[in-house]
């Protein structure tokens, strides 16, 4: 399955936790903080791509969740991520 994550409106590190736990409705005791979102991502257990549309726009804050999702996608076969 393919979520779309328009990140032009993204302005915080917490927004981004929020439309990422949105998107792939991660479970209510998600704890919006980078180990929590590679354990969540490593836990997918169907075909997932993951696009972030503007990833520019969030390029500030967000070399911590780059470096995450690129190690999740390594580690999770099912699991690709695409910035745009």
């Amino acid at each position: 399955m393919e979520f779309i994550i328009d990140c032009a409106d993204i302005h915080s590190p917490e927004e981004l936790h929020r439309a990422i736990a949105a998107a792939l409705s991660f479970p209510a005791l998600y704890g919006h903080n980078l180990d929590a979102l590679y354990d969540c991502l490593c836990s997918l257990t169907g075909n997932t791509s993951l696009v972030f549309s503007g990833w520019d726009c969030v390029m500030d804050f967000a070399a911590g969740f780059h470096r995450v999702l690129i190690d999740a996608e390594m580690d999770n076969p099912l699991l690709t991520v695409t910035f745009e």
